[in-house]
């Protein structure tokens, strides 16, 4: 082995140390052929450096001579990749040209004597053919001649890369772990090893229980900290560790800590795990501590507030229910137990609606349902089950809740028993129905006395044929604003303007024949302005009859409106008759005036105009109706209510 590290190796020993590929490739490399020559010619310290880094485990190279020609063991290899094992043989200037200035400064310093050290020295190689980030441990000792000359630079090379990134990695996530904890509201974590009986804690889990933060990163005995729970708190508080003790899993400790250096009592949730060995002993308990002083706090007050208004419910005389956003009853105060007598949570849910009569059951659910889809308030009149077993009439009522957005989060809702208030509205309503009809009768008979008395007095026939038109109308007027029942009420509404004109006009229709137009706005009238306002169109469309428009078979009234300031105007115009002739103010012009001017306190206003007579009317919106309620009328009737 003239060129072997090892020449009086026998034939066992260069078998073994041929198995090793680098030590082999470092035996075969033709040493002479660089500038350090052949190996026999190295010096002793040379040999021997170069043979003690060939045999180590650890990463080693030697960087000879001035040049750093590099010899290096199988540990290295790796750290060299894709430039093993071009660079072996080689200076490191050449193998290594990204740190060549850095190794450049090396090769001065050692070879002049000095070691060094380097700790994770970052680098930026290219050992694979891509740039990457490496970091080193590096350890440099010269190797001396004889005279204390250097000949070379032993280099011992760990690469810490993995542990670098490791340790970056998880201080990056100690800074996102820090990030959470804070915007959790978590105050800190601990780690007890029950064992030796040692709790490390961070600086929260410490500043919390009055702790510096070196002593908790040490660690303390766990009655240090036990120590800054309350008083009241604290037996229990040890109490259910010692039981938490007995088998493994998660754990859970709510308690208060003592107010201490000015800082106010808190409340604290901790949370952990208990891990055993192998014998089932409790060995390690970590977890986490969460401060909820101030959820605490808002439990405290919610629960209250709850206690209020349930105190506040169940002293209504109302029965008083809440639902979730999509109708789930949830709660009835004392009052709906008492009336219906049911068990207490019976009715939760849609248990409610058995509650209901029969006959009213789907009714009371399909208005419900339009106001869960639709947000209305809740209101309806319906029969509910007693707990004598009779059904009484009841009032609910509800109105949805909502947040900041506008989204329902609940309703409340009440129920109102109206059992007595609705048979004496029925009682009157037959007193009032009853008296009505009367009232109509008296008009029938009146209006029969006229005729007769006509028929005996023929030159009276005219007098009496009006008089007998403005007793029907009245008549009509009256019934148009008559009190009347659910059954008897008329299907136009019965507080509108508009209706009572038709209603009245409806003898002048000329079969299919549309006479009178009305276009405008309705107006809603009570029954104080219904007899003057019926006298009125009675008397002007009677007119029209005898002498005006609707006198031609052509002939036509428009009547429109419109609300101008605090008054509601009417405007009557009559097309299609015979030139208009004023004449002497008779009973039906004076009873025109006396309804709108006197009962009205409107005014009233005549033109004759060349194609028929015309009426200005304007009457203040509080006289037509106590409330003045006053709409728009449809498009449809705005454009084509004829009569």
């Amino acid at each position: 082995m003239p060129r072997s590290f090892f020449p009086r190796a026998d034939a066992a020993t260069k078998a073994r140390l041929d198995r090793d590929p680098v030590m082999l490739l470092a035996n075969n490399f033709d040493w002479a052929a660089t500038e350090l020559g052949a190996i026999v010619g190295w010096p002793i310290a040379l040999r021997s450096a170069a043979r003690l880094i060939m045999t180590a485990a650890a990463p080693m190279a030697l960087l000879i001579g001035p040049r750093g020609i590099m010899l290096y063991n199988a540990a290295y290899a790796p750290i060299a990749g894709g430039r093993h094992p071009g660079a072996f043989g080689s200076s490191v200037f050449d193998s290594w040209p990204e740190v060549a200035d850095f190794n450049r400064d090396i090769m001065r310093r050692v070879l002049g004597g000095e070691s060094l050290t380097f700790n994770s020295q970052p680098f930026v190689f290219s050992r694979n053919g891509v740039p990457e980030n490496v970091w080193l441990d590096l350890d440099y000792s010269p190797v001396l001649d004889d005279d204390g000359s250097g000949l070379a630079v032993l280099a011992i090379v760990q690469e810490t890369t993995i542990s670098v990134l490791a340790e970056r990695a998880l201080e990056e996530s100690r800074e996102k772990l820090d990030l959470a904890l804070s915007a959790s509201g978590m105050v800190g974590t601990w780690d007890w090893n029950i064992l030796e009986n040692v709790v490390t804690a961070d600086d929260r889990f410490a500043a919390l229980y009055s702790v510096t933060p070196g002593a908790a990163a040490v660690g303390l005995p766990i009655e240090t900290f036990l120590a800054g729970i309350h008083p009241d708190d604290r037996q229990r508080v040890i109490s259910e560790i010692g039981d938490s003790l007995k088998q493994p899993g998660p754990v859970r400790f709510e308690y208060r800590l003592s107010a201490r250096d000015g800082r106010p009592e808190r409340w604290v949730v901790a949370s952990g795990r208990v891990t055993t060995d192998t014998n089932g002993r409790a060995v390690r308990l970590p977890g986490i501590v969460v401060d909820v002083t101030d959820e605490r706090r808002i439990a405290e007050q919610l629960a209250e507030s709850e206690m209020r208004f349930r105190t506040l419910a169940d002293t209504m005389p109302q029965m008083v229910w809440s639902t979730l956003p999509d109708g789930y009853h949830d709660y009835y105060n004392a009052r709906w137990y008492e009336f219906t007598g049911v068990p207490s949570g019976s009715t939760d849910g849609e248990g409610w609606n058995g509650m209901f009569h029969p006959d009213d059951q789907h009714r009371a659910w399909t208005v419900w349902r339009h106001s869960l889809a639709t947000g209305d308030p809740y209101r309806i009149e319906y029969r509910l089950k007693h707990h004598s077993g009779a059904y009484r009439w009841v009032l609910g009522q509800a109105l949805p809740i909502r947040d900041s957005g506008g989204r329902i989060t609940r309703w409340f809702g009440t129920c109102t028993d109206i059992h007595e208030q609705r048979l004496a509205q029925e009682e009157r309503e037959v007193i009032a129905q009853e008296l009505s009809h009367r009232i109509k009768n008296i008009f029938a008979v009146i209006g029969g006395i006229v005729s007769l008395n006509a028929r005996t007095h023929p030159e009276a026939k005219d007098f009496a044929d009006g008089l007998r038109g403005r007793i029907l109308a009245l008549g009509r007027a009256h019934d148009f604003v008559r009190p009347h029942s659910r059954e008897s009420s008329p299907r136009s509404n019965p507080s509108s303007l508009q209706a009572l004109i038709s209603d009245l006009l409806q003898p002048y229709r000329d079969g299919d024949i549309e006479r009178v137009h009305f276009n405008g706005v309705d107006a809603g009238i009570d029954d104080g302005a219904a007899t003057p306002l019926a006298l009125l169109f009675h008397e002007l469309a009677t007119n029209a009859a005898k002498y005006g428009a609707l006198s031609h078979g052509d002939g036509r009234v428009e009547l429109s409106s419109e609300i101008v300031g605090d008054d509601y105007r009417l405007h009557w115009r009559e097309r299609g008759g015979p030139a208009p002739r004023p004449g002497a103010v008779g009973f039906g012009s004076r009873l025109i005036s006396l309804s709108v001017e006197g009962q009205l306190r409107g005014k009233l206003e005549r033109r004759y105009g060349e194609q028929g007579l015309e009426v200005d009317i304007s009457i203040p919106l509080a006289s037509l109706r106590r409330s003045a309620e006053l709409k728009p009328a449809p498009a449809a009737t705005r454009m084509s209510q004829t009569v």
